[in-house]
């Protein structure tokens, strides 16, 4: 990875493993795009430089051809600005004069802006990893007079002229993370989430391609926000068939005042290109979350079981060692104790903000408990929601003020709960403070890290920017689990919030997985896994095996059909074990060490999606010359058997030997006509293949 500069025509060129991302300044001081696909010269970029294609249907009405890097108000732009700034004598706009720029160590480029009359400087940082461009921006009000944004971006993108379909993951609470691909309108479309949290609903991830990219192929241009609280990205198509967008933190209607001298620096908004189509940018964001964002990459996720389903509020001490030592028995890795275990907390309505162990439940504290557990050689975790309160604690009866909230307006309860305002420094110290107590005096390995509903009435009655909170509160939650990390090192956490609304790159840098969903239905798991493995690798995605009938949907499956598809992530057991017949039991262990036989090649490998005929579908996991292949088929119409699945990640000279039953096939025939799967017979089933390359 490298940055050259031609300083002729003030042109940068960010060159990665296979992709190459150029910018120039224009007459103007304007920081322009130029190129971002395969990788090009200098020379090349050069020549690119007055090519942009102009609109045909430009007129004096429009906006000048090619696009901003960081479009602003002011100018004859009328497209989403990615920063808007209002001035102390109520001016607005920016326009701009460049100061200089700088290459950091090779792969880092800055550019220096300030406003050509207004005390405001800006920053435009580069930085490539990869096949990864990273975007962010640094504004600092260098003047005397506060300074409001009223938007302020990481980052806006340009695609070529082409791309109008767009890709992008929507949802709600036990439905997250579905997958959507459509024709791009020619208007703006907005995906956002003003919750506080990444959300259920949405997802700070897209992907732009022509219509005529496929699993494997075609060009593909994607990007995703490291952000975990409330965000917005607008993308724009004209009718002249020119896209981009733009995105950062903040939704609209926030203003952030700028004091003197102060900077305001936002998340990295990380984009990549492939022209191996979806499943080529899946794997190239799989790649650089292991490289550049996860805390323990190198570490298999071990199996863990999760009492919540079978206890729910109803946790004692001697429950929670009986389900312990079933699940040790059936080889579990980590126990981990879910709510139900502190305060007054016999429902959801009560307890909540008091963190220390039911004296009633657990009259040993925590110490016998946790024992019981590593005496059957587990680690041992525990749930935890720092960032909620019930009314009815004594935490709220304390410090009622603690809360997000708004004068003269009431504080909205959703599931009995308030939101704590940990951008408060003594509340966000606080919260640390319980939270390194109860890591410290247990040696607590594992922290399922919950947040169960979004922002109401996020105010800050007293505050001069009020609207921070929407930013603080957010970088209070990174900034607790950085200390409580560097504080234990041996800490994993699992970033969960009512399942899957916080998953981003974000909250990655400082956790070790997510749970994608508290829907733990194998069928509905399926769409779930499909959409979160877009961007996220298999060694991140939670994954639990749970009672049948399924405690959310009522449906029935085969043990070995959930297995199968909790297999395709961080495998964990989430049933009432106490229930389950000797024979569930014994099948269930024998599935636990089937994955432990395959799990560094699911958690390490590289990632395939794979489509049969019907509804079978699959994923390939490959680690050097060892292949995994999981298929599942939810269905079959009467007197169908389903085909064999054709693989991807296959060389068409090599050999291949399947390790259970020693049957050898040819790279060129599981290319085009398939692995032939042992299924059995009706709905919901599902196998699990090994294959390894033959010297």
């Amino acid at each position: 990875m490298r940055v050259a500069y031609e300083p002729r025509l003030r042109l940068w060129l960010l060159t990665g493993t296979s992709t190459a991302y150029a910018v120039r300044l224009d007459a103007d001081d304007c920081v322009r795009h130029v190129h971002w696909g395969a990788p090009v010269t200098v020379e090349e970029a050069a020549a690119l430089v007055g090519q942009e294609p102009p609109d045909p249907a430009a007129s004096s009405f429009e906006e000048k051809a090619g696009a901003d890097e960081l479009p602003v108000e002011g100018g004859a732009h009328f497209g989403p600005a990615a920063l808007q700034v209002r001035w102390a004598d109520l001016g607005r706009g920016i326009e701009w004069k460049y100061l200089g720029h700088e290459i950091v160590e090779d792969a880092h480029l800055r550019i220096d802006l300030a406003d050509r009359h207004y005390p405001l400087t800006v920053k435009l940082h580069y930085r490539m990893r990869g096949d990864v461009v990273e975007r962010w921006t640094e504004v600092t009000n260098t003047g005397h007079e506060p300074v409001t944004l009223q938007r302020c971006d990481s980052a806006a993108w340009t695609v070529p002229a082409g791309p109008r379909r767009l890709s992008h993951l929507v949802g709600a609470w036990n439905s997250e993370f579905r997958l959507r691909r459509g024709e791009l309108a020619a208007a703006e479309t907005v995906l956002t989430s003003r919750r506080g949290l990444t959300s259920h609903h949405a997802n700070p991830w897209l992907a732009l391609d022509d219509g005529t990219a496929g699993e494997e192929h075609g060009e593909v241009w994607s990007t995703a926000l490291a952000w975990s609280g409330s965000w917005r990205v607008t993308v724009q198509r004209d009718p002249g068939g020119r896209t981009g967008w733009t995105g950062g933190f903040g939704h609209e209607g926030l203003t952030w005042t700028l004091t003197a001298g102060e900077t305001l620096r936002t998340p990295v908004f990380a984009g990549v290109y492939s022209t191996a189509g979806f499943g080529g940018v899946s794997r190239t964001w799989h790649a650089y979350i292991r490289a550049n964002i996860l805390p323990h990459p190198e570490e298999l996720r071990p199996v863990l079981y999760n009492s919540w389903e079978a206890t729910h509020f109803d946790v004692d001490e001697a429950g929670q060692i009986a389900l312990a030592r079933r699940a040790a028995e059936v080889g579990a890795e980590m126990f981990v104790m879910d709510d139900g275990w502190f305060g007054r907390r016999a429902n959801e309505r009560k307890g909540l903000g008091d963190w220390t162990p039911n004296p009633e439940r657990f009259p040993h504290g925590l110490t016998n408990l946790v024992a019981a557990v590593r005496q059957s050689g587990m680690k041992f975790g525990i749930w935890v929601e720092p960032e909620m309160v019930n009314p009815d604690s004594d935490l709220y009866r304390e410090h009622p003020d603690w809360v997000l909230h708004t004068a003269n307006r009431r504080r909205t309860e959703m599931r009995h709960q308030l939101v704590l305002n940990l951008a408060r420094p003594d509340v966000r110290d606080w919260t640390h403070a319980w939270l390194d107590r109860l890591v410290g005096e247990h040696g607590i390995d594992f922290l399922k890290w919950d947040c169960n509903r979004p922002f109401t009435e996020a105010g800050w009655p007293g505050h001069a920017d009020p609207d921070r909170v929407y930013l603080d509160h957010t970088r209070a939650v990174h900034q607790i689990m950085d200390r409580l990390r560097a504080g234990h090192p041996g800490l994993r956490i699992e970033s969960c919030a009512g399942g899957g609304g916080r998953a981003d790159l974000g909250i990655l840098a400082r956790t070790d997985q997510v749970w994608p969903s508290d829907n733990t239905d194998p069928i509905d798991r399926i769409a779930i896994q499909n959409g979160f493995a877009q961007v996220f690798p298999a060694q991140v995605m939670g994954a639990w095996v749970t009672d049948s009938p399924n405690v959310t949907t009522a449906r029935s499956t085969p043990l070995r059909f959930r297995f199968h598809v909790s297999m395709a992530g961080v495998l964990g057991l989430g049933g009432d074990l106490t229930t389950w017949t000797p024979d569930e039991l014994e099948e269930a262990a024998d599935l636990v060490r089937e994955y432990k036989r395959v799990r560094p090649v699911v958690q390490h490998g590289t990632a395939y999606r794979l489509t049969g005929a019907g509804t079978l579908t699959g994923v390939q996991y490959t680690l050097n010359d060892d292949h995994v292949i999981l298929a599942w088929l939810p269905s079959r119409p009467y007197g169908h058997t389903p085909g064999p699945l054709p693989l991807s990640a296959v060389e068409a000279g090599a050999v291949y030997r399947d390790l259970d039953t020693g049957r050898t096939y040819q790279g060129a025939v599981l290319q085009e006509k398939g692995l032939p799967l042992d299924m059995p017979a009706g709905d919901h089933a599902s196998a699990l293949v090994r294959l390894t390359r033959l010297p």
